[in-house]
């Protein structure tokens, strides 16, 4: 027997994996299995993506729906992983509990997300002989592997699965294992996604007697410790402020699918007092299945997929805020949010600029491949140099002809000198960040500047 287990923990990722089966994308399969992870924190407040609308419609891919979290509990899928002393049993324990059959004479084939985390490695260390396909859930598939990989783990993967997102950008996830990339057809996935829209909650349904509403994409990015809750809440309250000022008066806040109740009321606040009509769906749904059923007028967010899919897919007019705070914030530089940010950013207009917003067209194909590939390898070179020595000629290419005002936002100094590249500190005052007396002075100067502004 041959069976093929797919791990999922998002609803975008399970209809990523549902295009990819109606595309042809994974040879035939005696069994297929949907393992469902709620990773969420703490996983009790939030649906897990087969309790969410429209998942039925994805249901008949799949021979069994799975819950990992039933399987591990009371460990967290994000997590918790295995004794290695253990693994042996945990595999019989699962091909059991799931019908797999035995190691000897019956074949299992992974299909995972992230595989740089939990509960992903977990999976590839509980089946140590099955091979392994990773799909990519959005943009982050351009940047870089996050951490080094256990090679026992990289080199048992055949093939990146990805959607083509900014057609002329080729992913680097994974590429130190030379994993080859291959692309899951559009229309396959906005089919799924017209699937998934017919069953968009009543909130939804009642928009389309209104005028086109301008959306806009909460992301929780409180929950990674990039900003606070309170600044989170501002950074929404500048989405609104920006759709306002380009002449909409009815939007729609569809929050981050893990973000906790109440995380809208200073937006609820701002709508009010600017007098326009703000509706917050409180039932978790695909931003994409929004796209199909709204049609809506603007797409307001900070770094998230779903901008891009707007623009890409749906030709949908497209604005971001937040990206220039988060490329300062983002820590250590290595992180691997720093592309998608990176992106959005460089392709995107400012929703605060209103002519920007106004002229902004999808980028080309060709300004793609010639100014946008060079910039995310230079990001991505700088950002994991040990994974990929081979992009440090890029990385010079890039900084020595690209590097201006406007693109310093996406490198650190500090990090170029390092890395000894182009923009680097001149090397006698290289010394600067170490010496411990220029940063008192330097902490001392930002304490006064505070103090001054108040």
């Amino acid at each position: 027997m041959h069976a093929q287990v797919f791990v999922a923990s998002s609803l975008y990722g399970a209809a990523t994996l549902a295009a990819a089966l109606d595309a042809g994308c994974f040879e035939p399969a005696d069994r297929r299995l949907l393992l469902v992870s709620n990773n969420a924190s703490p996983p009790e407040t939030v649906p897990a993506l087969d309790r969410m609308a429209g998942f039925e419609r994805l249901r008949d891919r799949f021979d069994r729906v799975l819950s990992w979290n039933d399987v591990i509990r009371p460990f967290h899928p994000g997590s918790w992983g295995p004794r290695p002393d253990d693994v042996p049993l945990w595999e019989r324990y699962l091909r059991l509990l799931w019908g797999l059959g035995t190691p000897h004479q019956d074949s299992v084939r992974l299909v995972l997300e992230s595989l740089q985390a939990k509960p992903a490695q977990t999976l590839a260390q509980l089946f140590p002989e099955a091979p392994i396909d990773v799909y990519a859930d959005g943009l982050m598939s351009y940047g870089p592997t996050r951490d080094k990989l256990d090679p026992l783990i990289g080199t048992r993967v055949a093939r990146l699965l990805h959607l083509d997102l900014l057609p002329g950008l080729e992913p680097l996830l994974l590429t130190e294992f030379g994993v080859p990339a291959e692309v899951v057809p559009t229309k396959a996935f906005t089919d799924v996604l017209a699937e998934l829209a017919t069953d968009c909650p009543p909130a939804v349904t009642r928009q389309r007697d209104r005028p086109a509403p301008a959306l806009l994409l909460g992301q929780y990015l409180s929950a990674l410790g990039i900003l606070s809750a309170d600044e989170e809440e501002r950074l929404h309250v500048r989405m609104l402020r920006g759709a306002v000022a380009l002449g909409h008066r009815n939007l729609v806040f569809k929050p981050h699918p893990v973000a906790p109740a109440g995380h809208s009321r200073a937006l609820e606040s701002a709508a009010e007092q600017l007098g326009v009509r703000l509706t917050v769906l409180e039932t978790p749904v695909l931003a994409e299945t929004l796209y199909e059923r709204l049609r809506p007028a603007l797409v307001v967010g900070c770094f998230s997929t779903a901008l891009v899919t707007a623009a890409t897919y749906y030709r949908l007019p497209v604005a971001r805020t937040g990206t220039d705070i988060l490329l300062e914030r983002l820590t250590p530089y290595q992180n691997s949010n720093r592309v998608p940010v990176t992106l959005v950013d460089a392709v995107l207009p400012d929703v605060e600029d209103p002519a920007a917003v106004a002229a902004w067209q999808p980028p080309d194909e060709a300004w793609v491949r010639e100014t946008l590939t060079g910039l995310v390898r230079a990001v991505g070179f700088c950002m994991q140099a040990r994974l990929h020595p081979g992009l440090r000629a890029d990385a010079e290419r890039y900084l020595n002809t690209r590097l201006d005002e406007r693109t310093w936002a996406y490198f650190k100094r500090r990090r170029l000198t390092a890395l000894a590249l182009p923009g680097a500190l001149p090397r006698q005052l290289a010394f600067l960040p170490r010496n411990r007396a220029v940063r008192r002075v330097a902490r001392r100067a930002r304490r006064l500047k505070r103090v001054a502004l108040r």
